[in-house]
């Protein structure tokens, strides 16, 4: 049950970091690299995407699943920084990451024990 939890809230938590940062991205691309204003209708749509998939983790508060979250979307952001904007995480951005994903586990491992 618990291996159940842990993987279907994986999974939800990279759809939403996926979502969340292609929609930021959207905009990134608008007013950053002058793309066109149509960016913004997929963009506006997958920031939507995001914020659905994150009422779908099975917490008791919404202030918990965000902080979760914030562990595999610093994952992922480094990983869109390499697969999309060519840019190679360092050592730093490893240990980071390290951090985040240990901070998000101890809350999600935290929400679990005191049921």
């Amino acid at each position: 049950m618990m291996i159940r939890f842990y993987a279907a809230s994986a999974a939800i938590y990279l759809g939403a970091a996926l979502a969340e940062i292609a929609g930021c991205f959207a905009f990134w691309a608008w007013l950053r690299q002058d793309k066109s204003a149509g960016w913004l209708i997929p963009g506006l749509l997958s920031l939507a995407l995001f914020a659905y998939l994150l009422t779908r983790i099975d917490v008791s508060a919404a202030g918990r699943a965000y902080a979760a979250y914030g562990g595999l979307y610093i994952v992922t952001s480094l990983g869109w920084l390499w697969l999309a904007e060519g840019i190679r995480p360092n050592g730093w951005d490893a240990a980071g990451a390290g951090l985040a994903i240990a901070g998000a586990l101890v809350i999600l491992v935290g929400t679990q024990v005191t049921r």
